[in-house]
């Protein structure tokens, strides 16, 4: 079954960009445009469970509050989500657990502040999988998340309640980050853009930068191209990113004909969906009859390199079942954990040995992927290895051993972008045989969004989308 909502309201079928500029111009008001989205949130979240808390009283109170007929920013009244692994005051922030204390947060994260700083209105809180260790939004004896293009189906993770909402037409935008492709992964699920950027492009949590390599971006969903390239732009404005390059005003397609390295073969050795590869290989066409040069290369993952992830990613989990009270207070309790936040504990305990050698691998090949970019301007991979999954493929309750194998082979393309902190985009470019979403990525080197943002306004014109339109 198909969800999504009726286009009839206020907020009809525009982007953000659109919604602010109606605002501006005295077509809508702010709190017609937040009224508007909290009730297409009310009609869906029976179906999708994609949120876990709200502030619909206090939106309102902030879209009546912004004066009238004018648009100081870019998207002043515009109703979006934040992710719930990340603060806004006055809701609690539980990191998709029921072992985190349910106070509300005092202050906001500054990830949020950057984020609000564009003139977005959260109308609530989006769902996650727990402390977003898997990629689906599913939680043991908890309603799943479902992907409004087919219910039976998985939203990604971890910001699948981002992804779903924003597919189902509730909000045009919202808040996602990714530790190893939890922009990249539900874009490609649910069908929307999903930019994971350069790490320090935006402000991260301060604990990511204490791990030895810090795997994770701040980012956002969006249905067009335009909204992501207007947000990023905005946001620089509130935070300079030192040691990279400016991305400025992106509009329009690049005018420089590109070098673009191809790549289906699976990094972990396992077996691509076929309709998947076909969707990768007629995207390089559509390239290559743009003008751009493709050539295909085998993958730049070593063997190793999805063991020492997995191990590294084990390694949150048991920070997490050990260290909890350390990092969310005394109202931590490590007994309300979910099944594989324990399995991935015990994974890494008993392979810690291991670790330093994993580390330093991981950083060698962040280096080497870098390199890539040296010889190519652009890297056009799969986001995922088949379709959406059902929901249960990877569910929370399976023995750990099934969940592993499952993940390595369905989420193996987005992790290299975390090791070595380069940015990529999952674009919505096919569908499945069911007509589900399938995502295409491109990956670029550090610093280089701007570069693809550029392709991603060329080919949205080239290969255009669209969204679910059954209620």
């Amino acid at each position: 079954m198909q969800v999504t909502t009726y286009p009839t309201d206020s907020l009809g079928h525009m982007d953000a960009i659109e919604t602010a500029e109606k605002i501006g111009a005295g077509a809508i008001s702010a709190e017609q445009a937040i009224s508007a989205a909290i009730e297409r949130l009310r009609l869906v979240e029976p179906e999708l469970h994609a949120t876990v808390c709200e502030r619909f009283e206090q939106a309102l109170l902030q879209a009546r509050a912004l004066p009238g007929r004018q648009r100081p920013l870019p998207f002043s009244g515009v109703p979006c989500l934040i992710k719930d692994n990340t603060s806004l005051a006055g809701l609690p922030t539980r990191h998709g657990s029921r072992g985190t204390p349910p106070a509300a947060a005092v202050s906001d994260d500054e990830i949020t502040r950057c984020f609000l700083s564009t003139g977005l209105i959260p109308i609530a809180k989006s769902a996650l999988p727990e402390f977003g260790l898997t990629a689906t939004t599913e939680r043991s004896g908890g309603a799943p998340t479902r992907n409004p293009w087919d219910t039976a189906y998985s939203s990604g993770g971890s910001s699948g309640g981002s992804a779903a909402l924003v597919a189902a037409g509730v909000v045009p935008v919202a808040h996602a980050n990714d530790g190893g492709g939890s922009i990249r992964i539900p874009a490609a699920c649910c069908g929307v853009v999903g930019l994971k950027p350069s790490r320090h492009r935006l402000p991260t949590l301060a604990v990511a930068d204490k791990m030895p390599i810090n795997l994770l971006a701040e980012g956002l969903v969006s249905r067009t191209v335009r909204d992501t390239a207007a947000f990023y732009a905005s946001a620089e404005k509130y935070y300079p990113a030192s040691g990279l390059p400016a991305i400025g005003d992106v509009n329009a397609a690049g005018q420089q004909r590109l070098r673009i390295a191809l790549c289906t073969e699976h990094p972990a050795g396992g077996d691509c969906d076929p309709q998947v590869i076909a969707a990768v290989e007629h995207t390089a066409r559509v390239c290559e009859e743009l003008g751009h040069k493709l050539e295909q290369i085998p993958s730049p993952v070593p063997p190793q390199m999805p063991d020492d992830f997995l191990l590294y990613w084990a390694r949150m989990a048991a920070s997490i079942n050990y260290m909890g009270r350390l990092a969310f207070g005394p109202g931590f309790n490590r007994r309300q954990l979910e099944p594989l936040t324990y399995q991935l504990s015990r994974h890494y305990m008993s392979r810690m040995w291991r670790s330093p050698g994993a580390i330093g691998r991981l950083r060698k090949f962040g280096g080497h992927y870098q390199g890539l970019f040296d010889r190519y301007d652009l890297f056009l991979t799969p986001v995922l290895a088949t379709p959406p999954a059902e929901l249960g493929f990877l569910g929370p309750d399976l023995d750990f051993e099934t969940v592993a194998g499952r993940l390595r082979n369905y989420a193996a393309f987005t992790p290299a972008q975390n090791v070595s902190g380069t940015p990529a985009i999952s674009l919505p470019l096919a569908r499945s045989s069911q007509g589900l979403p399938i995502g295409v990525q491109f990956a670029a080197g550090m610093g280089q969004e701007r570069r693809l943002l550029e392709i991603a306004f060329e080919l949205e014109q080239a290969m255009p989308w669209s969204y679910p339109t059954a209620v």
